[in-house]
C-alpha cells in the first residue's frame, strides 16, 4: 500500500523529493525514484490536515457537507465564443471579446462571480477564506469608492477585481464615448488603485450593444462573461428552461445585504455551496479557464 501511495505522491511533492527517496527496479528493469516514508508520512499528513480544516470550516460556516475541491485548471485554455443569439454583426470577424454564459468543459465545475460592490461584509471575506473557495469580483466605482480598502483586502486572498463599469448606466443607451468614458474609466480607476488593468468586462444588467464591445477592446478588455444563474440568500434564478446547473457555468450574485435580501452575505454563500456541493459541482476560478 505504501508503494502504490508513494507513486501517487511523487507529483504533489516536486522535484525536490528526489534527495528523499530511493530507489525501486520494477519488473521491466527501469529504475524509479519513489520518496522515502518519511516524506509519505508528511505528505499524507498534510492531506489530513488540509481535510480536517476544510470540515472544521465548513462546520463553522454551517453548511451541510463540505464542499468540493476543483481540479487543477486545464494546461490548454478551452476555446471561448460568443453563445449564440448574443452576437452582434460579424461580431468574431471583427475580433469583439467573447459574451459567454459557460465555459466549455467536461469537468462537473462551476465559476462563482459577485457584481458592483454595494455590501461591504468582513463576514464574508473571513467565510470565503476559511472554505478556501474562489470567486471573481466585477466592481462599479460609485459603490466601492467609500471603502477601497475592503477590496484591497479581497485582492489580497487572491481574488481578481474586474470591470463593471464606473456609475452602473443601461450602456445600450449611452453613445460609444460615454459607454467608452463609463468602461475605460474603471480600468483606469482599478489600475490606479489595485495596481492591475482588469481584462474581464461585464456589462450591467447584462445589457450591451457593439458600442459596448468596441469600447471595451479599446481599453484592453479581451472577454465579457455574463451569466447562467443567479443566486440570492434565499433562492436561485435560472437562465436555462431546465432550471438546473449545467457543467463551466457561470453563476452571478451581488454584494448585497439585509437592506436588499432576506439575508447576508454569508447566506447567499451557504445557498450557493449548499446546492453546488448536493449536485457534485466543485467552484472552479473563472480566470483559470480564460
Amino acid at each position: 500500500m505504501r508503494g502504490g501511495l508513494a507513486l501517487l505522491a511523487v507529483a504533489a511533492l516536486g522535484p525536490g523529493c528526489a534527495r528523499a527517496s530511493s530507489e525501486v527496479e520494477p519488473a521491466g528493469g527501469q529504475q524509479l525514484q519513489v520518496p522515502a516514508a518519511r516524506a509519505l508520512d508528511a505528505y499524507a499528513a498534510g492531506l489530513r490536515a488540509a481535510h480536517t480544516a476544510r470540515v472544521a470550516a465548513a462546520k463553522r460556516w454551517g453548511l451541510r457537507r463540505v464542499p468540493l475541491t476543483a481540479p487543477p485548471p486545464p494546461a490548454k485554455k478551452p476555446e471561448i465564443t460568443t453563445r449564440d443569439g448574443f452576437e452582434v454583426d460579424d461580431h468574431a470577424e471583427r475580433g469583439l471579446p467573447p459574451v459567454f454564459t459557460t465555459v466549455p468543459t467536461e469537468e462537473k465545475i462551476v465559476f462563482l462571480t459577485i457584481d458592483d460592490g454595494d455590501e461591504k461584509d468582513p463576514a464574508f471575506l473571513r467565510m470565503m477564506s476559511d472554505l478556501k473557495v474562489p470567486y471573481t469580483a466585477f466592481l462599479s466605482d460609485y459603490l466601492v469608492k467609500d471603502d477601497y480598502a475592503y477590496f484591497k483586502k479581497m485582492q489580497a486572498r487572491g481574488v481578481t477585481l474586474n470591470n463593471h463599469t464606473l456609475n452602473h448606466p443601461y450602456l445600450p443607451g449611452l453613445s460609444y464615448a460615454a459607454q467608452k468614458r463609463e468602461i475605460c474609466g474603471m480600468q483606469q480607476v482599478i489600475r490606479e488603485r489595485y495596481g492591475t488593468r482588469p481584462v474581464l468586462f461585464r456589462p450591467p444588467f447584462g445589457n450591451y450593444n457593439e458600442d459596448t464591445l468596441l469600447a471595451a477592446r479599446s481599453c484592453g478588455i479581451t472577454h465579457v462573461p455574463i451569466w447562467n444563474e443567479e443566486v440570492f440568500a434565499d433562492r436561485w434564478d435560472y437562465r436555462e428552461w431546465d432550471r438546473e446547473i449545467h457543467r463551466g457555468d457561470i453563476v452571478l450574485t451581488h454584494f448585497r445585504g439585509r437592506e436588499d435580501w432576506p439575508g447576508t452575505m454569508p447566506d447567499m454563500v451557504r445557498s450557493f455551496l449548499d446546492k453546488v456541493t448536493a449536485e457534485g459541482y466543485a467552484v472552479a476560478r473563472l480566470e483559470d479557464y480564460l
